[in-house]
């Protein structure tokens, strides 16, 4: 695991309140986190945060599961 998915993993964790060892990549933030419209309208400000580029409306509505935010944000990481 990069160093950027562990952060990840650990703004899931912080921001939704779940337990890590829940935090998988094929997990769903709504359907298996129990996140609603608010919690990823705060974890995507929290990404956009700690990573230092803004998230599109767009690309937020995106991203579904775990494995979808790791990989939007280290493809923007690289490309940054």
């Amino acid at each position: 695991m990069t160093t950027t998915q562990q952060e990840i993993i650990d703004i899931i964790v912080e921001q939704l309140g779940v337990d890590p060892q829940d935090v998988t990549p094929e997990k769903s933030f709504v359907e298996d986190l129990n996140a609603d419209s608010l919690d990823l309208t705060e974890l995507v400000m929290t990404f956009e945060e700690r990573f230092g580029f803004e998230i599109s409306e767009e690309d937020a509505e995106k991203l579904k599961t775990v494995l979808d935010a790791i990989e939007y944000i280290e493809k923007r990481k690289v490309s940054a």
